[in-house]
């Protein structure tokens, strides 16, 4: 194939260009991502029910549809969480790749099952299935421009819901709309004294608005049939329902005998407000509503949030004058700028990669044939991307910027041997060209089939790590095969049509820095060979060295701690804050405005997004959470970094007397998990009840919070609350006339709400919703001066019946996998990894009484699902290189000789790791793989060459010095390319610094080892490998031979 297009450059060109243009072509239809999609798909089901404590919801509503849901198809795990107010959620995880729209239709099948047996309060306020991925990518605020005081929240939340709301669940991409706030309604705010006065029952007024509120379709006048006379038709209009508070006002209750009546405005206090007051949300202290956006299974995060932002500003100029829209919370602008510091990355390292092949091949014609190469190669790298469905994520860029040292290597092995024939022998560049192609051809082709297969084991992994190493795995094995390609095809075009005829030993006619540095290469050359040359005459005394290289990677590498992904500087942070059980509204309130003022003062914080009645923890007067984002990277004050805002808001927040404050980093991956760190589920599996469950919780907290390998640990979750528990007499009920049913309405109605119908409100159909004056139900005695009507009409007092007690119960009652569970968070210790702390957890888990399980959630899971897969992927790994060489050396001592050099690249890139306390991760289980490939290929080097020298008659010994001395210029020159291109990564700073500096340091670290002692090492590889399989050769010829002496002497 070579000399085909050595001698057609034109077709060459043609080649090349038609692969640039299909990657030029691809880029602009590559969806932009911080990772591929990882995020198993996730079903969310919500449900209501008014006034319902944690333990009433699990027991009559989240336990039902739990039953139903086990078995689903695909399905890894489910949780659910049941909160006082009235709101549950059950989460189900499926296996990624599954597909999230075949999924939500079984959750929906299996939710139809269920629904018989929920409560009516529950089916009529409807039970909610979409699909989401846990993170929020965006919010969007609304709030009033310049001065907000006198305004409330109703005007934001009825231009919210009106007009923003639906539009954003519109876009492309978007999954769900957490929405912070809720409907307009027509609140009815109930006097009980005043009922009693007028001998009213809530259960009446329940009634009235039911039968005085109502649709009337009376249908028209002259309709069909009618008389032949008729000429005239009409629709008949009846005002049924009610608009305004003042119609609602005049409502009969009752009618006298006498003429008079009670109307519902002499009971009750009615206005429009809010639906439900469960949350509330600021910007920057100002009142605001909110949405928080989730990402739908598969879609692209950057493209839904600028899809959302456009539609936001086409909305702008039909909203009110004085409500503007902002977005104080988007992920998006980490992944933009983390993508665009590794495509800076990408441009450094192909400015270096050139600087080097410059030094080496001093011939600027001789450094344009690899640089040309490089781009063609991305390119075309590109469009494969586009027809495989990536995405241009870290992962790819990574492998792209790894790339770029490997896609150098075979065209400067190709240049740098034309140009040593050019010297050497005095041929033209297009016999020199086909001379050294037949020389190299097959080590390019060796090459390209080991680097290729290396990377291709990684595309076979299950679950969300291998969609990662896919990406990463198929993109870069993609790149090297167009590498190889076009070091057999443009690359010797280029060399024949573009390099100049040399004379023999122009090397040492160089003057300047590039004579200098021959004379200098040369002789560091020189000592190479006398040192190869003594070390390959004793090959079994450094074989012992090499055992002993094996023990202290074998021993290195157990030590080192496991992790999965790299903390990032995403720009933002959460700080999770819950205060006492039982704590109100107003003490919440007051906590935030004093963390609000000092965030606000913060050099670095540009927003504070403020959400009351819900954190990560749960919902409920008492949570809150704050969402502080910082200054754009770009225009920080040196040393601004999200963990240094973390710290010093612990050390401030510390002292809050009136409540816990955690301030967190987010997940590196957005949708698994809500917080950076650890996450499990402390199960109840041996049916031991929640009090032991709760105990083991205590034990499990106190023993982690004490361990060397845990920073902190706590609940995700709210802890259990002053309850008071109303018991009913139920013979003195019965005794008085008072049905429990109208009991239960009453208190219901009183203290948690109801929606009795619903109006019309500028053409939005809205609810009319029921409930005690405030002043009615704020202390426990509020109960017992409720009234019931009994049979006779007669109003009974709740004293008369009822006792009440305090008592502690659960707030929230969460369940993983239909267990009674509790949520464990924390992260690891400064220079710990969080393997290290989930194995710490695991010993501390182990003491616990019998009965108490666990899983890991989130990214843990697939932290544990990562590490159990890479001892697999390593052997996997070499393994196939090794068939590989089998089948192209038709040898099975070549190969063995050639993989003995791994465990020294992996040598390089564990103590690099290790003596900068970096974990296990992904990014260096990535590079491993990589060295394993990069090492091997500089065997091969080698090992061509003196298998080829010594079948033309050198000595075994005299053919490995010679290819090593032979080789020792390129190989040095492709793994410096390689390094230097790398350098950038080990270096990088800003957003995304943490995943760039684990990968590029263990790369590092292992091309240095591979190729300052590789280059050593593998002439010895060699020689021992040879030399052993020549001895034991002869043994079996002797062992065969020696039968056959004996049964000839026994003849003669």
């Amino acid at each position: 194939m070579p000399n085909f297009f050595i001698a057609r450059p034109n077709f060459a060109w043609v080649v090349a260009i038609f692969i640039t243009l299909a990657g030029l072509l691809a880029i602009p239809s590559l969806p932009v991502a911080q990772y591929p999609n990882v995020v198993p798909p996730q079903i969310s089901i919500t449900a209501t029910y008014p006034g319902a404590s944690a333990k009433v919801l699990t027991e009559t509503v989240t336990s039902i549809i739990e039953e139903e849901l086990n078995g689903a198809k695909n399905m890894l795990y489910f949780e659910s969480t049941s909160n006082s107010n009235g709101m549950a959620e059950i989460t189900v995880t499926f296996e990624p790749g599954t597909d999230a729209d075949l999924a939500q239709v079984d959750v929906q099948n299996r939710l139809k099952r269920a629904e018989a047996r929920l409560p009516t309060a529950v089916t009529r306020q409807g039970v909610r299935v979409e699909q989401a991925n846990a993170g929020f990518v965006l919010f969007y605020a609304l709030t009033y421009k310049g001065n907000a005081e006198g305004k409330d929240e109703v005007g934001l939340l009825d231009v919210a819901t009106r007009r923003i709301n639906n539009e954003v669940r519109r876009v492309k991409g978007v999954g769900k709309v957490v929405y912070f706030g809720t409907e307009v309604a027509m609140r009815v705010w109930l006097d009980p004294k005043k009922l009693n006065g007028y001998g009213v029952s809530v259960s009446d007024v329940n009634a009235a608005l039911a039968k005085q509120n109502v649709q009337v379709p009376a249908g028209s006048f002259g309709a069909r049939p009618g008389s032949t006379d008729q000429e005239f038709t009409g629709t008949l209009v009846v005002k049924g329902t009610l608009d305004t508070p003042e119609e609602f006002g005049q409502i009969i209750l009752k009618a006298n005998l006498d003429g008079s009546s009670v109307k519902l405005s002499d009971v009750a206090r009615i206005q429009i407000g809010q639906q439900d007051y469960n949350f509330e949300t600021r910007l920057n202290g100002k009142v605001a509503v909110s949405g928080a956006v989730q990402l739908a299974p598969g879609a692209n995060a950057i493209a839904m949030v600028n899809a959302v932002k456009a539609r936001i500003a086409e909305l702008g100029p039909t909203l009110p004058n004085d409500i503007e829209v902002s977005f104080p919370y988007d992920t998006s602008l980490f992944v933009k700028a983390s993508i665009e510091k590794v495509i800076h990355t990408l441009v450094e390292a192909v400015v270096l990669v050139f600087l080097v092949m410059l030094l080496f091949l001093q011939n600027l014609r001789y450094t344009l044939v690899p640089t040309i190469v490089v781009p063609v190669c991305l390119l075309g790298t590109f469009a494969v991307m586009s027809v495989l469905g990536f995405s241009i994520n870290m992962m790819t860029m990574f492998g792209m910027v790894l790339a770029i040292g490997i896609l150098v290597d075979d065209a400067i092995v190709v240049v740098e041997n034309v140009e040593r024939i050019m010297s050497e022998e005095g041929l033209s560049p297009k016999e020199a060209t086909i001379k050294a192609m037949s020389q190299v051809s097959g080590a390019i082709v060796g090459i390209t089939l080991v680097l290729s297969a290396v990377f291709l084991p990684l595309a076979f992994m299950s679950g969300s790590v291998g969609v990662i190493y896919r990406q990463f795995s198929l993109s870069l094995a993609v790149s090297i095969l167009f590498s190889g390609f076009l070091a057999l095809a443009l690359t010797p075009a280029l060399c024949a049509s573009l390099l100049k005829p040399v004379a023999k030993g122009h090397h040492h006619a160089k003057e300047g820095v590039f004579g200098w540095f021959n004379r200098k290469f040369g002789k560091v050359t020189d000592r190479y060979v006398g040192l190869n040359s003594a070390f390959v005459k004793k090959t079994g005394r450094y074989m012992a060295i090499y055992l002993g290289i094996l023990l202290i990677l074998g021993f290195l590498y157990s030590r080192l701690p496991e992790s999965f992904i790299p903390a990032e500087d995403q720009g933002y942070y959460i700080v999770d804050v819950q205060l006492p059980s039982g704590a109100t509204y107003q003490r919440t309130n007051t906590t935030l405005k004093e963390m609000e003022s000092h965030l606000a003062k913060r050099e670095g914080v540009n927003d504070v997004f403020t959400i009351m009645g819900f954190s990560f923890s749960g919902m409920g007067e008492n949570a809150a959470i704050l969402f502080p984002t910082l200054k754009d990277w770009s225009i920080r004050a040196k040393g601004v970094t999200a963990q240094g805002e973390i710290d010093a808001a612990n050390q401030q927040f510390s002292s809050v007397s009136d409540g816990a404050v955690m301030a967190v980093m987010p997940p590196p991956i957005e949708g698994m998990g809500n917080s950076g760190g650890f996450a499990l589920r402390l199960q109840d599996r041996g049916g031991i009840g929640r009090d032991m469950l709760i105990k083991a919780r205590d034990e499990l907290l106190m023993k982690a919070n004490t361990s060397e390998a845990i920073a902190y640990a706590m609940i995700e979750g709210l802890q259990e609350a002053p309850q008071l528990r109303v018991m009913i007499d139920r013979v003195k009920a019965e005794t008085m006339g008072v049905s429990i049913e109208s009991a239960h309405d009453v208190l219901t109605t009183a203290f948690g709400s109801a929606t009795a119908s619903d109006f019309a409100n500028a053409g939005r159909l809205q609810r009319v919703v029921v409930q005690a004056d405030i002043g009615a139900r704020m202390t426990p005695e509020s109960v017992q001066r409720l009234y019931v009507a009994n049979k006779n009409g007669a109003q009974v007092p709740f004293s008369a019946f009822t006792t009440v007690r305090w008592e502690t119960g659960p707030v929230q009652i969460t369940r993983s996998n239909g267990y009674q569970s509790f949520k464990i968070i924390g992260d690891a210790a400064p220079g710990r990894s969080t393997g290290e702390a989930m194995a710490a957890l695991e010993q501390i888990i182990s003491t616990l009484p019998e009965g108490v399980g666990y899983e890991w959630t989130g990214l843990s899971y697939q932290e544990k699902a990562a590490g159990a897969q890479a001892p697999f992927l390593f052997s996997l790994a070499i393994l196939v290189v090794f068939l590989l060489l089998v089948a192209l050396y038709e040898s099975w001592s070549i190969p063995f000789s050639v993989m003995l050099i791994v465990p020294i690249g992996a040598l390089g890139s564990v103590l690099a790791v290790t003596v900068l306390g970096m974990p296990n991760d992904v990014y260096f289980k990535v590079g491993l793989i990589t060295i394993i490939g990069l090492a091997a290929k500089n065997a091969i080097l080698i090992v061509e060459f003196a298998r080829e020298l010594h079948s033309q008659g050198y000595a075994l010994v005299d053919a490995a010095v010679e290819a090593a001395r032979l080789r020792f210029r390129p190989i040095v020159m492709t793994s410096f390319a390689f390094i230097l291109g790398v350098v950038p990564l080990a270096f990088a700073m800003g957003p995304g610094a943490a995943s760039q500096q684990a990968l590029g340091i263990g790369v590092i670290g292992g091309m240095l080892s591979a190729t300052l002692l590789g280059v050593v090492f593998v002439p010895i590889f060699y020689v021992w490998v040879m030399n052993t399989v020549s001895t034991f050769a002869k043994r079996f010829d002797r062992k065969s031979a020696s039968p056959a002496e004996t049964n000839e002497s026994g003849v003669h």
